[in-house]
């Protein structure tokens, strides 16, 4: 059984969103657990449409990927979740890390 990896984008950065998208979505294919941590610096990432890593962002969600999303940084940005995501914070991810690999993008 394949460990799960989680993968915290801790900053604004086009370029390594992509990336950290592309191995997630990598992951989710091979069968991975996979769980997409969104922290405040990175929220308006989610908020600049169209964006191009969308459909990387899209190809993990089909895949089976888990988005969540840091809510201070909802908070401070005042956007709406979107519905296929989950609001949250550090707490929970450290608390749910279990046996994942860790990955900060």
């Amino acid at each position: 059984m394949r460990r799960g990896l989680t993968i915290i984008i801790a900053g604004a950065d086009p370029d390594r969103l992509r990336s950290a998208l592309g191995v997630a979505a990598a992951e989710a294919a091979l069968g991975g657990r996979v769980r997409l941590f969104f922290d405040a610096a990175a929220v308006p990432l989610l908020c600049i449409p169209p964006s191009p890593p969308e459909p990387l962002l899209e190809a993990a969600i089909e895949l089976g990927a888990q988005i969540s999303v840091c809510q201070t940084g909802l908070a401070e940005q005042g956007i709406t979740l979107d519905p296929r995501f989950e609001a949250g914070g550090l707490v929970s991810v450290m608390a749910d890390l279990d046996e994942d690999r860790l990955l900060l993008a």
